[in-house]
């Protein structure tokens, strides 16, 4: 069942995202402040990206050793970011369900995804038992792990928050 929620996550994404920009009502002072918060969750989620070797390992370094999910901790800051950005609460509504129901999907099946490829290895991490050398980050990590389009989609977010504060609409 989660997993058919969780096909479905990316398509309802994007009609939430237009949605959530349609009824959208920024201000300058709105977006600025909503920017800000939206740019320490994409900054978590640079982060994090860098440290990440997705499939090949339990990850453990970076902000994975305070968090055992930084780039879904990045995102729900992103959508709050947006939400104070859209000055709408109606869309504030919106995204943050869509987080609230997505995002610990999300979770639970990484985490099932996980125990299955790494067992007691994972387990270990959960329990705050495991121990691997630290990392350093890699720029070429969060271009592999595709973070850059996160990265792009946070910036036109932003252009098209600010056309609509620009054209008034």
């Amino acid at each position: 069942r989660l997993y058919h929620i969780a096909r479905f996550r990316v398509t309802l994404g994007f009609a939430v995202a237009a949605l959530a920009f349609w009824l959208a009502r920024p201000t300058w002072a709105t977006l600025g402040s909503g920017a800000a918060l939206a740019a320490f969750g994409e900054g978590l989620r640079l982060w994090a990206a860098g440290y990440l070797e997705k499939g090949d390992e339990v990850t453990c370094s970076g902000p994975y050793r305070l968090n055992r999910h930084p780039l879904y901790c990045g995102t729900f800051v992103i959508g709050v970011g947006f939400s104070v950005a859209a000055a709408s609460a109606v869309v504030a509504t919106l995204v943050l369900v869509y987080l609230a129901i997505m995002l610990p999907v999300a979770i639970r099946l990484e985490e099932a995804t996980l125990r299955a490829a790494f067992g007691e290895e994972y387990e270990r991490y959960v329990r705050g038992s495991l121990t691997v050398p630290e990392r350093r980050f890699s720029a070429a990590r969060v271009l592999g792990n595709g973070e850059h389009h996160a990265l792009l989609g946070f910036a036109a977010a932003l252009v098209i928050l600010g056309l609509k504060v620009s054209l008034g609409v």
